[in-house]
């Protein structure tokens, strides 16, 4: 089998807010917008996609409906400082502030309205003893950024 696109689907009941919020601090525009389902693309990198879905409409098996829960979403970043100083000036919660992970991270970690976790991250070198743990062709593209 050929995977062709791969993007999560938050199911929720605030198609509207949800979709805006990642409009406004996460760089998507819309490429669909049925209402109950919503489609959208990064304008910075148009193979990055995210779905947002009513989560009680008729396409969902009525014993999935629902909301999303039990989900972080990951958001690798070019510059998390950045990032970090206008999710604070646009008033994101902030639920990890900022910092470096020996594993090879900086990040920090906020939410959306629906209370998906999001965390934000530029990748870091590891500590040498996280190193020993990566597949060596994961370590060098990880040391070369």
């Amino acid at each position: 089998m050929k995977i062709t696109q791969y993007y999560p689907v938050i199911m929720t009941t605030e198609v509207e807010a949800t979709s805006a919020f990642y409009e406004t601090h996460f760089h998507f525009e819309r490429a669909f917008d049925g209402g109950w389902y919503v489609h959208l693309r990064s304008t910075v990198d148009p193979s990055v996609n995210l779905a947002v879905l009513q989560g009680d409409h008729e396409t969902v098996p009525e014993s999935a409906r629902g909301q999303v829960s039990g989900l972080i979403l990951n958001f690798e970043v070019e510059d998390v400082d950045a990032f970090y100083e206008t999710a604070k000036s646009a008033g994101l919660p902030i639920h990890l502030p900022l910092r470096d992970e020996d594993f090879g991270q900086r990040h920090f970690i906020t939410h959306d309205p629906n209370g998906v976790l999001i965390d934000v991250i530029k990748p870091i070198p590891p500590s040498a003893d996280y190193a020993a743990q990566y597949d060596q062709q994961a370590l060098s593209e990880l040391v070369a950024e």
